[in-house]
């Protein structure tokens, strides 16, 4: 134990919406300002910032300035999306850990629904980098790389269509009691095969809610959160794997997570067991199947059985995204599953809180890249 463990502090975010009618800029400050006031701390604390963005959002230093900062000794904007959250929340941690920083928020902020969408294009059709060589044969959203990849593991493991509607059911089942949540109405399996057809073997269901909004966290020492108003979180480990894209990844029937798992265990000295609930980046039903796998809650092949005998709920092995996920919730790129898993770990849940909750997992990303990292209750 040490004066200098990062520890998460404050959450704030944004309302979210499919329609938010304001900028990115306004939402990141205030999702972060409500950080700092959730934390105890002076907002002159604040010396750095880590953003990811990918399709819209604002940058670290217009943030800084909206916050009435001074300047940033460590400003960090990641141009990437939901596969770096992880390894944006490890960036601040370190910063603080290795005394660069005294607090670092981390935020994400998009308009995902009524700005920029991904997959969507206006204006001149120009495709740089690697997504220009899928662009001649229309291969150019995430929803239809990972469709692939679904295919690929569905043919290799056996997982069904009816396995990929357990994920969606449950994760649904849980946004009901969630008053942030964008869609709090339950579905069945009927409703889930009758979903429009997205890209098969993606149906509606299947896919993340684009959602406009901002989530934002904030690190800073064990040392400092000592006598700050919220019980502190503290990040014990990350572990990131970065592959190449998705369409030119050699193997579609493993993600990032085969390679995540192992080394995130070892260090930690955890288990799939001693987890009380987790924060799966859920941006496809398919996503949240391989990586629960991968991390060993499960066999492969067999999420679907471990959702539908209720393991992955409350009263069962582990509750999986006990906010609605970016399924039901909100799609902000991951950032708000750090939020959920810092209110649970604080027990202040409400409705859903998961019963004495001390240890969590959260991931990042899907296919060839991805994240994950374990927060414990202090």
């Amino acid at each position: 134990m040490s004066a200098n463990d990062p520890m998460v502090v404050g959450i704030g975010r944004s309302p979210y919406s499919r329609n938010s009618g304001r900028t990115t800029w306004a939402m990141a400050v205030e999702a972060c300002r409500l950080a700092v006031e959730d934390s105890g701390l002076r907002m002159s604390d604040v010396d750095g910032i880590v953003e990811f963005n990918t399709g819209d959002s604002t940058g670290s230093l217009n943030v800084a300035y909206g916050l009435g900062l001074p300047g940033l000794r460590y400003p960090v904007d990641i141009a990437n999306g939901g596969n770096v959250v992880t390894l944006a929340v490890a960036l601040a941690a370190q910063a603080v850990q290795t005394g660069k920083c005294k607090a670092v928020l981390v935020y994400r902020s998009l308009n995902s629904r009524s700005g920029k969408r991904l997959g969507t294009f206006t204006g001149n059709l120009e495709i740089g980098g690697d997504d220009q060589y899928g662009a001649p044969h229309g291969y150019m959203a995430p929803g239809q790389w990972f469709a692939m990849f679904c295919r690929r593991y569905m043919h290799e493991y056996g997982t069904t269509y009816e396995d990929l509607g357990e994920v969606a059911i449950v994760t649904r089942g849980h946004a009901v009691k969630n008053d942030w949540a964008i869609m709090r109405d339950p579905i069945d399996m009927e409703q889930y095969l009758a979903s429009r057809w997205i890209y098969d073997p993606f149906r509606l269901y299947d896919c993340a809610l684009e959602a406009d909004g901002a989530c934002a966290i904030l690190v800073t020492s064990r040392e400092r959160a000592r006598d700050l108003k919220q019980t502190p979180v503290q990040m014990l480990d990350e572990e990131t794997f970065m592959g190449r894209h998705p369409d030119s990844w050699e193997d579609f029937g493993n993600l990032f997570s085969a390679h995540c798992a192992p080394p995130l265990w070892q260090r930690t000295g955890f288990t799939p067991s001693d987890m009380d609930f987790a924060c799966i980046y859920d941006c496809f039903t398919f996503t949240t199947v391989g990586v629960i796998e991968d991390y060993g809650f499960c066999g492969k092949g067999e999420s679907g059985n471990y959702y539908r005998s209720g393991r992955a709920t409350y009263g069962g092995d582990c509750v999986m995204n006990p906010h609605g996920g970016l399924l039901s919730e909100a799609y902000i790129h991951g950032m708000n599953h750090h939020y959920e898993a810092v209110l649970q770990l604080r027990h202040q849940a409400g409705e859903r809180q998961v019963a004495d909750a001390k240890v969590a997992l959260v991931t990042a990303g899907t296919g060839p890249f991805g994240g994950g990292l374990i927060y414990a209750r202090v």
